[in-house]
């Protein structure tokens, strides 16, 4: 995620030095790749739990594993996964998570952080003492409270919300698969969230696509939301290899507490003219 790629980019100006995985065609990493690229100077591993655009999950618990026989402090993103699957930081030896309120349902403005008692840190603000000398300035106490509430919403609700959110994908995945030619579903088909879904349409640029579903109502993205401006292809899609014809064609639909089967329905009637009328006009369909 940009968050963490962006850090990284920051330190490497300050003279850090960072290694960046490859990954497969799911988008996972390879553990023992992980290990192999470990050096006397490795400080921190940093694996994404849940990709936020493809929805690959990490085998967090075994990356765990080697970040603790090494001695590194693990870092994971569980923006995505939080409140969605299950975590455990004890078992799975994660030393720092960081979470977003909003990805709960919680208002925006709010995340936090988890830290193993003995992980050293910086103050990121410094001022004040406010949580306990590392981020100064007065703690938003109305966020924390409904942050705290989400956590125990999202964890009383999680199986029954899965349950729900793997019917509506697969509906909406199957959907399009019968109903439109030449698709290439770029989400992994295990080990992969219940939230996310991500589609490549063959012939059809993603922001013509974007911009008239958008016209009908629908919300759906080209990539992450944090780069819903730019135009250039998911780096996410790169990274997987994803031919070219799909790369600046994918759609990320999102799935959420609040979609409903009648949603999907809609999305399925409206999506597949829109995919006809706008491949009608393109010199890059061939049929």
């Amino acid at each position: 995620h940009p968050s963490v790629l962006e850090t990284c980019h920051y330190l490497e100006t300050r003279g850090y030095s960072v290694t960046y995985l490859p990954v497969d065609e799911d988008g996972r990493i390879d553990p023992e790749d992980l290990e192999k690229n470990i050096t006397e100077k490795t400080a921190i591993i940093s694996i994404m739990h849940g990709n936020n655009e493809i929805g690959t999950i990490q085998d967090i618990r075994t990356i765990g594993e080697i970040a603790k026989k090494h001695g590194i402090i693990f870092h994971t993103d569980a923006v995505q996964t939080l409140g969605k699957i299950p975590i455990d930081v004890q078992r799975d030896n994660i030393d720092l998570l960081s979470l977003s309120a909003h990805k709960l349902y919680a208002p925006k403005g709010i995340g936090a952080i988890y830290i193993r008692k003995g992980t050293k840190m910086h103050g990121l603000i410094h001022g004040g003492h406010q949580e306990t000398n590392r981020r100064a300035g007065t703690e938003n106490i109305a966020g924390i409270v409904a942050l705290g509430k989400a956590c125990e919403i999202s964890i009383r609700d999680m199986e029954a919300e899965t349950i729900h959110l793997q019917k509506i994908k697969e509906k909406l995945k199957n959907g399009l698969l019968e109903k439109i030619p030449k698709l290439r579903i770029n989400s992994p088909e295990k080990n992969c969230l219940p939230t996310t879904l991500n589609i490549g349409f063959a012939g059809v640029e993603g922001e013509a696509m974007l911009i008239n579903l958008d016209l009908k109502g629908i919300a759906v993205s080209t990539g992450s939301a944090c780069s819903s401006g730019s135009t250039e292809p998911s780096h996410v899609l790169k990274a997987i290899n994803t031919p070219v014809e799909f790369a600046q064609s994918s759609l990320r639909f999102s799935f959420g507490r609040f979609t409903t089967v009648e949603d999907i329905d809609y999305v399925l009637e409206t999506l597949p003219p829109i995919v006809e009328k706008l491949r009608s006009m393109s010199p890059l369909w061939s049929g």
